[in-house]
């Protein structure tokens, strides 16, 4: 590792099959932790290349737990996390927006290194119990249409650096590896990233896996649809800057989209969202996550019937029928 370090401080850049290597080295411990934080740093000081990012994603989709859900043509969502905001788990609602609309979702997510709640922490605050049980999963696609996979049950090396993660306290190419790792390798994406070199590196990465994908960024730095700005939509076969009055929304303001202090205060806004209550400002992020997602899998439909048919999963209650439907499932 410390001749790796050193050329990597000489901004010398890794290629793929040595990348891979070092992620396998990590996961099995050859590594202290002060070499993986120094190795961490160095992807804070510079951009990671396509050819770095995809050796990494390689090495933990080869030693990532194997779960076929194929037959469900899942999408995930989720963000890189790492944009500094402290939103609320929009993504997250966005799921089972989505679920509630009648399409099959299987969320990838993991604990908040840079946040008060990530994914795993407002579905944990609900007294779920994380799995790998095939059956258990598939139990819940077929019921709720949604399955959620805590990520350290599923790739070694992401459980080997959580405690590093957490106590750097900020981004690290660990954030932008979590998207592309998904173990079932699922057959659609939306995702939000916090910058526009990165929109640009996960389309180029997603037009090589054969996934059908969306990223979104929004221009003020939120890495989701957040309609506090103007927001990029990157798509296979199109790229397009929207702003919130073109969806017929107003724009909101950062603090409108504040998750809390604690786990529990964000839990309570997730509530809030699924159960039709929250702000116009938090519901209406929402769905337009949703409906970005939905227009991923039905690339045919416009945006507006997109949103149309996220709108009504919300207010309907189907969403949060969803929701309920996971708890008993998988609590």
């Amino acid at each position: 590792m410390k001749q790796i370090l050193y050329r990597l401080f000489e901004h010398q850049y890794l290629g793929r099959d040595e990348a891979r290597e070092i992620l396998q080295n990590i996961a099995s411990g050859k590594y202290n932790d002060a070499q993986i934080a120094s190795l961490i740093t160095v992807f804070l000081m510079r951009n990671i290349s396509v050819e770095e990012l995809s050796g990494f994603r390689d090495a933990l989709l080869e030693m990532r737990v194997h779960v076929d859900l194929s037959e469900y043509k899942p999408i995930d969502i989720v963000g890189t996390g790492g944009d500094g905001k402290n939103t609320f788990n929009i993504s997250t609602a966005s799921c089972f927006v989505v679920a509630g609309a009648g399409y099959p979702v299987v969320k990838h997510g993991n604990y908040g290194a840079t946040s008060v709640s990530g994914a795993s922490n407002v579905i944990e605050q609900h007294g779920v119990k994380f799995t790998s049980d095939i059956n258990k999963l598939r139990e819940s696609m077929d019921k709720c249409n949604i399955a959620y996979l805590h990520a350290p049950l599923f790739n070694p090396a992401l459980k080997a650096v959580a405690p590093i993660r957490k106590n750097l306290g900020v981004r690290t190419f660990f954030n932008m590896l979590g998207p592309l790792v998904n173990p079932v390798i699922p057959a659609y994406q939306l995702l939000g990233v916090y910058n526009l070199p990165l929109l640009r590196l996960y389309s180029y990465t997603y037009q090589e896996s054969g996934t059908r994908f969306a990223v979104v960024h929004s221009l003020d730095g939120y890495d989701e649809i957040s309609l506090t700005a103007d927001f990029k939509v990157a798509m296979p076969e199109k790229e397009k800057i929207y702003s919130p009055e073109m969806l017929g929304f107003e724009r909101t303001t950062e603090e409108a989209l504040q998750g809390g202090n604690t786990p529990e205060e964000a839990a309570r806004i997730f509530d809030s969202v699924l159960a039709n209550t929250a702000t116009a400002a938090q519901k209406n992020c929402v769905i337009a996550n949703a409906a970005f997602a939905i227009q991923v899998i039905c690339p045919e439909k416009k945006i507006d019937a997109c949103m149309a048919e996220a709108k009504e999963s919300l207010e309907s209650g189907r969403a949060l029928e969803k929701f309920n439907q996971f708890l008993s499932i998988n609590s």
